[in-house]
């Protein structure tokens, strides 16, 4: 994993000053050096904007008692987009709008979401966070097919699980008391 991520940390500026050269071969080197400057101005602005209005939401969220996790990964969304807003390049300079947008970021976001965060907390859980919950011990590790949890989502069909949603704590106690003759 860290090699790809050397790579790709030595691939980008390569692909953004090949880029610039090819941009200024075209439009002169003036323009592309007032485009760079431009689009880290207008970014910054932008991105200060979004911060604000996301640490207001945060604040809202939790006055309201509301857990903020989509904020938060916006706001560490918009440090990102920070850094490549004033990383000089056309292609940083993108990516940094596409992160700082709204409507992009939210894609951004359910990416994350489902590929490098729920993995991440199930790993480190045993996936006790994504709301598997073994009821007579964690099943072996022959029992489990493919990696899934051996619940009744799972194709194996094999383990004790089950999904604990929000309603799996309505228990009506005063059936129970009837049923046994009390008052």
């Amino acid at each position: 994993m860290w090699k790809r991520l050397l790579v790709l940390l030595l691939l980008v500026p390569l692909a953004d000053g090949l880029f610039l050269v090819f941009v200024a071969g075209q439009i002169g080197w003036q323009l592309t050096v007032a485009l760079v400057v431009l689009t880290a101005l207008l970014g910054m602005l932008l991105v200060r904007a979004e911060g604000r209005h996301t640490i207001q939401k945060i604040q809202s969220d939790l006055a309201r008692g509301d857990i903020p996790t989509d904020r938060i990964i916006d706001g560490g969304f918009l440090l990102v987009a920070g850094a490549f807003l004033l990383t000089p390049g056309l292609i940083t300079d993108t990516l940094g709008f596409l992160l700082a947008f709204p409507v992009t970021r939210a894609v951004f976001r359910k990416a994350a979401k489902r590929w490098v965060i729920t993995p991440y907390v199930d790993k480190q859980t045993g996936e006790f966070a994504s709301g598997s919950v073994y009821t007579f011990g964690f099943p072996n590790p022959g029992d489990v097919v493919g990696g899934g949890s051996g619940g009744p989502n799972d194709s194996a069909g094999t383990g004790d699980t089950y999904r604990m949603d929000s309603d799996a704590y309505d228990i009506d106690f005063d059936d129970e008391s009837e049923e046994k003759g009390n008052p």
